[in-house]
């Protein structure tokens, strides 16, 4: 299985997805994962995984800040409501 450590700055929202729907309320002192990087340096992340690969994401204060954000977006919209392009057209 391939390891791949992701920084705040290159989330996708695939991986976002994971993020929020594995830790829906945030993550927990639990959750964080510790390990040394090449340069030695400790390094603090929380885990995702898909079939193939496992998703250590750097913690920092923005990821936080986006995951509670993406979710909130996500909840804004209703998946029964339908998306009329003039609508948005009218509105650019």
């Amino acid at each position: 299985m391939k390891r791949v450590i992701v920084e705040y700055a290159k989330l996708t929202t695939d991986i976002l997805d994971m993020l929020v729907e594995k830790y829906p309320d945030g993550y927990d002192y639990e959750d964080i994962i510790s390990f040394k990087n090449a340069k030695g340096e400790t390094v603090k992340a929380v885990e995702v995984k898909t079939e193939d690969t496992i998703y250590l994401v750097k913690i920092s204060s923005k990821l936080e800040q986006t995951m509670e954000d993406y979710a909130e977006d996500e909840d804004s919209f209703d998946e029964d409501e339908d998306l009329n392009v003039d609508d948005l057209e009218d509105e650019i």
